[in-house]
C-alpha cells in the first residue's frame, strides 16, 4: 500500500510521463502526493557565477512546479506538497524521501546513451540504489 508518493521532476519528456504515472498512482491509492525538483549547482565556476546559475535554476524549477499544480486533477488528495531544493539530484531526492517518510518514488529516465550512463551515471540508478522505499522508473 502506498501512503506517501514522491515524484522527482525535472521538466524532461520522461518526467512528464512520470508525472502522468504518479498522478494515476496518487488517484488509485488516494495517497499523500509530493513533488520535488532539484537544481544542481555547476561543478566549476566562481562563487558569483555559481550563485547566479543556481538562482536561475531555482526560478526555472519553481515555474515548472507551478505549471504542474495547474495540471493536477481534482481527484488527487490535497494538499499536494511541492518543493525545490539545491544539490545533487539523486542525493537530495533520497534525502527528501527519508525525511518525509515516503513509501514510493516515481522518477523519469532521461534515456542517455549507454556510454553517457557509464560515464556520468544515472540519477534514476542512484535513486534505486540508495532509496529506502520502492522506486518506479518511467521511460
Amino acid at each position: 500500500m502506498i501512503h506517501k508518493l514522491l515524484l522527482a521532476y525535472d521538466g524532461s519528456d520522461s518526467a512528464k510521463h512520470a508525472f502522468e504515472f504518479a498522478v494515476d498512482l496518487a488517484r488509485r491509492y488516494q495517497c499523500e502526493f509530493h513533488v520535488v525538483a532539484v537544481a544542481q549547482a555547476p561543478d566549476f565556476g566562481t562563487e558569483g557565477e555559481t550563485e547566479a546559475i543556481v538562482e536561475h535554476s531555482l526560478k526555472h524549477f519553481r515555474q515548472l512546479l507551478e505549471d504542474l499544480k495547474a495540471q493536477l486533477p481534482a481527484e488527487i488528495p490535497r494538499p499536494v506538497f511541492f518543493e525545490t531544493v539545491v544539490g545533487h539530484p539523486a542525493e537530495r531526492i533520497v534525502q527528501y524521501a527519508e525525511r518525509n517518510l515516503i513509501d514510493h518514488i516515481v522518477v523519469g529516465h532521461r534515456g542517455h546513451t549507454l556510454f553517457e550512463r557509464w560515464l556520468i551515471g544515472s540519477v534514476a540508478r542512484r535513486i534505486i540504489g540508495y532509496a529506502h522505499c520502492g522506486v518506479t522508473v518511467v521511460r
